[in-house]
């Protein structure tokens, strides 16, 4: 197993958050939109709480994120206590895999992976009216769907 992840996702701007990923060997930082992939942030939200749910048959998820013209897909796979996280850029939006290529990968513990998560959102959500989250990244902050994670994570 790796090193513990660390997980940060900036305060957004213009419909732009910057995003970054470094587990002491391996680090990753882009910035994403929140534009076409508008649930992109809610549903990796929703793909964290689903891997910590043991009564779930469904292990595998693919999170689509792009950042104008590059595209992202965040696959996640639970092999028991452990999740691999992969980020896979594309130079646009055609998807080909073979123009794929790997920016980061990280294997590690399932729950310290999901706090790492966690600790990034909770930091979002204590800030979203200071920094006009709606605002700036053009959508509500997703609630609903944290509430659901932060809940899974107790």
């Amino acid at each position: 197993m790796s090193n513990k992840l660390e997980v940060s996702f900036n305060s957004p701007q213009c419909g732009f958050m910057s995003i970054g990923f470094d587990d002491g060997e391996r680090e990753f930082h882009t910035t994403t939109a929140h534009a076409p992939h508008e649930r992109a942030l809610p549903e990796l939200m929703q793909i964290l709480t689903a891997l910590l749910d043991n009564n779930l048959p469904q292990k595998e998820y693919v999170l689509r994120w792009n950042r104008e013209p590059e595209e992202f897909d965040f696959c996640f796979v639970r092999e028991g206590e452990s999740v691999i996280l992969e980020i896979y850029q594309y130079p646009g939006e055609t998807r080909r895999a073979s123009e794929r290529e790997m920016v980061f990968s990280h294997a590690g513990d399932l729950r310290d992976t999901a706090r790492a998560f966690h600790a990034t959102f909770a930091q979002l959500y204590e800030d979203k009216d200071t920094d006009e989250f709606e605002f700036n990244w053009r959508q509500p902050f997703p609630l609903a769907e944290f509430e659901e994670f932060k809940n899974k994570m107790n």
